[in-house]
């Protein structure tokens, strides 16, 4: 049954329907959403370097098992929105980089996890 038809259910109290309402805070979150953060695998370095100072490509790309390509992209991305940085620098004559994120990438990251919040809220019907 799609949420359009759950939402001609009537909860019996006079209020709208709670299928109806769920659906419209679900889509009022989903409209506010950071679409850059929400990515998965970005939503995962922003993740990552929220918990740490700093973390190489490296361990990124190990921590996230994914490949060079898919970090490379992804961050770059972050970077651009200007929620992380990127240091290059060389490590005795081994090129090093490193990722930290930044004021903005954390408050960007705050935002989508109250969103994410006020949706599992919505839907277990918490006010």
């Amino acid at each position: 049954m799609s949420m359009k038809n759950l939402a001609l259910k009537h909860d019996g109290d006079g209020a709208k329907p709670r299928a109806f309402r769920v659906e419209k805070a679900a889509e009022n979150v989903s409209n506010e959403l950071d679409k850059i953060i929400h990515e998965r695998m970005r939503l995962g370095i922003i993740s990552a370097l929220a918990a740490n100072t700093k973390l190489s490509f490296t361990n990124l790309k190990n921590l996230l098992n994914t490949t060079d390509g898919n970090i490379s992209v992804h961050a770059r991305k972050l970077e651009e929105a200007g929620y992380v940085t990127c240091d290059k620098s060389f490590k005795g004559r081994m090129p090093l980089t490193e990722y930290a994120i930044t004021k903005d990438g954390r408050k960007a990251l705050e935002r989508y996890l109250d969103h994410m919040e006020a949706l599992i809220k919505a839907m277990k019907g918490v006010s």
